[in-house]
């Protein structure tokens, strides 16, 4: 899986790259048609936000966390990015199987 980071009034450094690498190693286990997250790391006054990306089943999936640390942020978009995975994966499971509809049958009147 391809990880794309860019990061908007911080330097992405090694270390983070590495964090980010290793957390969402587990999500490419679990999801393995993943193609590429295109995330974005931001921060607003001391507060430190991250935005994450994809197509999974070719619908996009985004999520984003907040918090004060960045390393917390990682790890809350990471469960919440297999949240949303999840739910997607349900979605497509549940419309997968046709539900048994049972045929309608024309009432006839009798005659006498």
């Amino acid at each position: 899986m391809k990880i794309n980071i860019s990061g908007h009034h911080v330097e992405v450094t090694e270390a983070i790259a590495d964090v980010i690498h290793s957390k969402y190693a587990k999500v490419a286990n679990h999801f393995p048609d993943l193609m590429s997250l295109d995330i974005i790391l931001k921060v607003e006054k001391n507060i430190q936000k991250i935005e994450v990306t994809t197509l999974y089943e070719n619908v996009k999936v985004s999520v984003s966390a907040v918090a004060d640390d960045l390393y917390k942020a990682i790890g809350d978009s990471v469960k919440k990015l297999e949240s949303a995975l999840k739910h997607r994966k349900g979605i497509i499971k549940a419309n997968l199987y046709d539900k048994y509809q049972v045929p309608e049958q024309e009432l006839v009147a009798p005659t006498t």
